[in-house]
């Protein structure tokens, strides 16, 4: 019997558990996580294997720190970025909550330097990117880079292990609800956990479970927009000019033929395109490095597409569309922006005549157009002509498409203001996962949020 039971170790768990410990020393709280210690995650494409061995827990997304950990740690500073909690909270509140969080990976060890803040920097790339029908939403961003972003991650665990109790490799299966308000839950091996209040924060990864165990439980949920798309790679000095300034660009697009909303995110300045599983289907990401570079840069276009009814499953559309590309690729699908353009697939000795070398090799090349919706494809490709105009080569024919990129948070849960599920008392959920938030900073401060309102109860 606990406390505060916590499924999940992302970021939104663990400074939940950060909060609740400082504000109740004296409670017991355990974090549940289907992966590994942080020391023991692992990628085997990353330590040389030519193709992804299709792991059943993929070590980038599962474990200590959750899919933020070895991505390159971007804290983007703002509530315009990277998800919803002006919806709950008033705004002031979300940016008291950032600095608040902020401050907290910085006792950690995160580094002291911030792009983005310096106001002439902002004014020209705005208004070139107004002149070319782009909306930049300013977003200053603290760059930990993944090594060391393990590392403070790393700091959080040693922490967190002498105050509360970690399982690690320890499954989530079921919730236990009595009379309308939560008791605990059954993990995999039939282990039962009681807890007076439990909060939900399972990540990306997590997401089709959380939605299919809250579907049998009754507990309301509503869809968020459906984001799909690519990963595009270019020579890193196509983007330098931006990335110098304010690192990562968050810019927003509307397609003329459909009015459908692209977005780019995730912006990796020399860095490079990584495979991520889940559950058996690849998707493609992107991460870069504090203190290694490669020649490129990387970034997502995403096409937001929200769906009325009767259409109720926005995971299992993005999971359609990625198996479709593991399908024709054997995994994950690569192409050539001219190839697509000319109505051909790219082989790989187009590839390999290209002045861009992926950073990706185990990517096979093919057409994206036999994969991603026309009405898809067609705002990627008015997005990246668009983009050429403030970055002059983005449409270069030799610039890379990677298929396909989808994020997993378009299930979203009925919350109160409290962030409590309006169905069953003392169960909280939070994070990416539960289609709240869609960034380290966001899913962080809504940990510290639920804490300090279960901690006041």
């Amino acid at each position: 019997m606990y406390n505060v039971a916590i499924i999940g170790a992302g970021p939104a768990g663990i400074f939940a558990a950060l909060e609740i410990t400082k504000l109740r020393p004296e409670w017991k709280v355990i974090i549940v996580e289907k992966g590994l210690r942080i020391e023991d995650r692992k990628c085997f494409l990353r330590e040389g294997y030519e193709k992804c061995p299709n792991c059943k827990k993929c070590g980038l997304l599962c474990g200590w720190g959750g899919a933020g950990a070895f991505s390159d740690g971007k804290l983007t500073l703002t509530p315009d970025v990277g998800g919803h909690l002006t919806d709950y909270l008033p705004r002031k509140k979300v940016e008291e909550l950032i600095k608040y969080t902020d401050d907290l990976y910085l006792k950690f060890g995160a580094t002291d330097e911030v792009f983005g803040t310096n106001k002439d920097d902002f004014a020209d790339i705005e208004r070139a990117a107004t002149l070319a029908e782009l909306k930049l939403v300013h977003s200053p961003v603290r760059h930990l880079g993944t090594e060391r972003s393990l590392g403070v991650l790393k700091n959080m665990q040693d922490y967190l292990d002498e105050r509360v109790t970690i399982l690690n490799n320890k499954i989530a299966d079921s919730l236990i609800v009595e009379n309308e308000q939560v008791k605990g839950f059954v993990t995999q091996d039939n282990e039962k956990i009681y807890a007076e209040y439990l909060i939900i924060a399972p990540g990306r990864e997590g997401a089709d479970w959380l939605t299919k165990e809250f579907s049998k439980n009754k507990i309301g949920m509503v869809n968020n927009a459906v984001d799909v798309g690519v990963r595009v790679e270019l020579p890193a000095p196509v983007f330098q000019p931006i990335t110098d300034k304010l690192y990562e660009s968050k810019l927003i697009y509307y397609s003329p033929t459909f009015g459908d909303e692209v977005r780019t995110f995730c912006m990796n300045p020399y860095g490079e395109v990584v495979a991520e599983n889940y559950s058996g289907i690849a998707t493609v990401n992107g991460h870069s490095y504090a203190n290694k570079r490669t020649a490129n840069t990387n970034f997502a276009l995403l096409v937001s597409e929200k769906f009325t009814e009767p259409f109720k499953e926005p995971i299992a559309y993005g999971q359609h569309v990625a198996r479709l590309a593991n399908m024709l690729s054997g995994g994950i699908l690569v192409q050539r922006f001219g190839d697509l353009l000319d109505g051909r697939r790219s082989t790989p000795d187009r590839i390999k005549n290209s002045i861009i070398t992926p950073t990706l090799q185990c990517a096979t090349p093919g057409d994206l157009s036999l994969v991603l919706p026309y009405r898809q494809m067609t705002a990627i490709i008015e997005m990246l002509k668009a983009l050429d105009k403030i970055a002059p080569g983005v449409a270069s024919r030799y610039t890379l498409l990677y298929g396909i990129e989808v994020k997993f948070y378009s299930g979203r849960v009925k919350l109160t203001n409290e962030l409590e599920t309006e169905q069953v008392k003392n169960l909280f959920t939070i994070g990416d996962g539960a289609g709240v938030t869609r960034g380290l900073i966001q899913a962080s401060a809504s940990g510290v949020q639920v804490a300090r309102t279960i901690c006041a109860r």
